[in-house]
């Protein structure tokens, strides 16, 4: 299957550029200044990625191929239910799935588990314990029943009963999550999961039975590469001392320590917050933002309500303004130089905004029974549309990226020097950033779609950028003597430097890149025993206005066997012998197993990479 997708995608992308790109966005892309993301996947008309409302699956159940699912009523149907919706609907998308509240979403089946628990007493006993079904419970912790009598020993062996079942069905759901395979047996499904905030003791069980199974790993102990978990930071909630749920904060930093998950949100930050949510609100998650995949942020609408849930990207196009910055440097006086660059990069906005809108006009265009989940039960305003209706009417709900890739370089480019090291170039870093921004915005007004900017992530296109660009230009220090150009607007990886420095430097990006972000930081040596590390960096997030971050530290797998340590240098597995060792790494913010199939230019960047001390 995955290599009749490989030969589908490669003969596709001439068809997309014969048919379907307008002469001046063929030219762009031709000639490296433009990237098309998902390009195999546009006569399909299909969309990039969502937030799954999961509610709407769990309280409704859906159909799906031949199969009809009833209401869930149980934790462990739940969690299945979950890995289904994002298993189907990957089948009808080309980009990742997420469900923006996972605690909150699964929270009521854990009551519901309880009480079934309560009933299995009742029938073993003959006693009638119907005043134990909404007794109050503080938090759902095991505990010994050595001295416990009455209905205290009922209900805290109601209450161990249900703690198994949620740690066994969040075991379930990582492993599914790692073995389900979808778009035709190709890939298992890129998923996300948003949690952290929900307070009450149901939700803290599922948190608290997530993070322990993810502690524990999948198989022999091995960390999970899905689904990307990540922790709603918010103060007042999950983050300060006196927050309900900082002993969950301890215990996900504690986990990401080893298995490198959860990621952290912020959602303190400026940009990320909205003055619908309330405190005492039991949908409050609905003002949450939440995050997809690597960084995809949707959270702003101009057409509905300023939610992530039920929306995702619609597409998204990369510029190349490395490429840009390089065809101005033989303009000797530096003013001039920059002025012409602008010039460039206006012209190149113009037409990715151009590009984009080309392509929401193809994608309006297919009718609703194309996408039976997607637009049966999850995108937003789906149900106001009948079965052989165009999705036109509802699809403006999501977003279209603009993203740009190598600002380091293209500063190195420009006045010599990249934004980590000058404050000249870290100020023409904004002003540059900042004038994408604003087009952008004029963008949403001109062609009436939710634009925005998006920090690239970028895989095979760091590379492919610049091979094309090394074999035009030649190698230039600084910018082209590498195989790899640095994602969005990240201080390159070779640049030594503290966390602290990093922070400061990107942290105004983020506000900037409304699309998606990401702050990451490499810290040395076994981080196992060292979660104040990863809160360290989570504080830097929160000082520093800085959206979403993770941490990348050392971790072995032996791929013969899957035991995994921390250890420097290990060249033979203790557990069986091989010397088949590979380190998991985090490429562009997904996890990885093996470094075997990654590309040149992303292997390249990650020998370059230094440690933030």
């Amino acid at each position: 299957a995955g290599m009749m997708m490989k030969f589908s995608s490669e003969t596709t992308k001439p068809f997309v550029d014969d048919y379907l790109l307008s002469e001046e966005t063929l030219w762009a892309v031709k000639n490296n200044y433009l990237h098309i993301h998902d390009k195999d996947y546009y006569p399909t008309k299909s969309l990039t990625c969502i937030q799954h409302p999961l509610d709407k699956i769990l309280d409704n159940g859906f159909m799906a191929g031949h199969g009809e699912s009833r209401p869930t009523k149980r934790i462990e149907t739940a969690s299945i239910m979950a890995c289904i919706s994002m298993e189907t609907v990957q089948n009808e998308m080309h980009g990742g799935q997420a469900i923006p509240a996972f605690d909150f979403y699964l929270a009521p089946y854990v009551r519901k588990s309880y009480i079934e628990e309560v009933k299995n007493i009742e029938n073993l006993t003959g006693a009638d314990l119907k005043h134990l079904y909404d007794a109050p419970i503080d938090d759902y912790l095991a505990k010994d029943l050595f001295f416990m009598q009455g209905d205290e020993r009922m209900k805290q062996h109601a209450i161990n009963r249900t703690v198994n079942r949620v740690h066994q069905s969040m075991e379930a759901f990582i492993h599914n999550m790692n073995t389900i395979h979808s778009r035709g047996g190709n890939q298992v499904v890129f998923s996300s999961i948003n949690y952290g905030t929900d307070t009450s003791a149901e939700g803290r069980c599922i948190i608290r039975e997530l993070l322990n199974s993810t502690y524990r790993g999948v198989g022999n102990n091995e960390t999970a590469i899905f689904p990307i978990q990540i922790w709603k930071k918010k103060r007042g909630v999950s983050y300060l001392m006196e927050d309900r749920n900082y002993d969950l904060y301890c215990l996900a930093c504690k986990v990401s320590a080893r298995r490198f998950f959860p990621n952290f949100l912020n959602l303190d930050a400026t940009f990320n917050q909205d003055e619908a949510w309330k405190a005492d609100d039991p949908k409050r998650y609905e003002h949450e933002v939440a995050t997809m995949g690597c960084r995809t942020r949707v959270f702003e609408n101009r057409f509905g309500p300023k939610t992530s849930i039920a929306r995702g990207n619609l597409s998204f196009t990369t510029i190349n303004i490395v490429k840009l910055a390089i065809e101005c440097m033989n303009i000797e006086n530096q003013e001039d130089r920059i002025h012409e660059f602008f010039k460039k990069l206006d012209r190149t906005l113009e037409i990715a905004a151009k590009q984009l809108d080309e392509r929401f006009n193809f994608q309006k265009t297919a009718l609703k029974k194309q996408f039976p989940l997607l637009m049966g039960a999850l995108w937003m305003d789906s149900e106001k549309i009948a079965e052989n209706d165009t999705i036109e009417s509802v699809i403006n709900h999501g977003t279209l990226g603009i993203g740009f890739i190598g600002l380091a370089e293209a500063l190195i480019a420009l006045i010599g020097k990249h934004h980590g090291e000058s404050a000249e170039a870290q100020e023409l870093g904004l002003r540059i950033v900042t004038f994408m921004r604003s087009k952008v915005n004029e963008f949403c007004e001109t062609y009436k779609h939710n634009y925005s900017v998006l920090a690239t992530p970028a895989e095979g296109l760091a590379g492919r950028f610049t091979r094309s660009d090394k074999k035009k230009f030649g190698i230039i220090p600084g910018v082209t003597d590498k195989d790899y150009y640095t994602n969005s607007n990240h201080v390159p990886v070779y640049y030594k430097c503290t966390p602290k420095h990093k922070a400061e430097i990107e942290g105004p990006y983020h506000a900037l890149t409304g699309g998606g972000h990401i702050f990451y930081v490499e810290i040395d040596g076994d981080a196992t025993h060292n979660p104040e590390a990863i809160m360290s960096i989570v504080d830097l997030m929160d000082k520093y206005d800085i959206g979403y971050c993770s941490v990348n530290h050392n971790r072995n797998r032996c791929m013969d066997c899957g035991f995994e340590n921390a250890e420097q240098g290990l060249v033979k597995c203790p557990h069986c012998g091989g010397e088949n060792i590979d380190k998991l790494q985090r490429i562009t913010g997904y996890l990885v197993g093996t470094t075997s199939r990654w590309n040149s230019g992303k292997l390249a960047e990650l020998k370059d990479r230094v440690v933030h001390e």
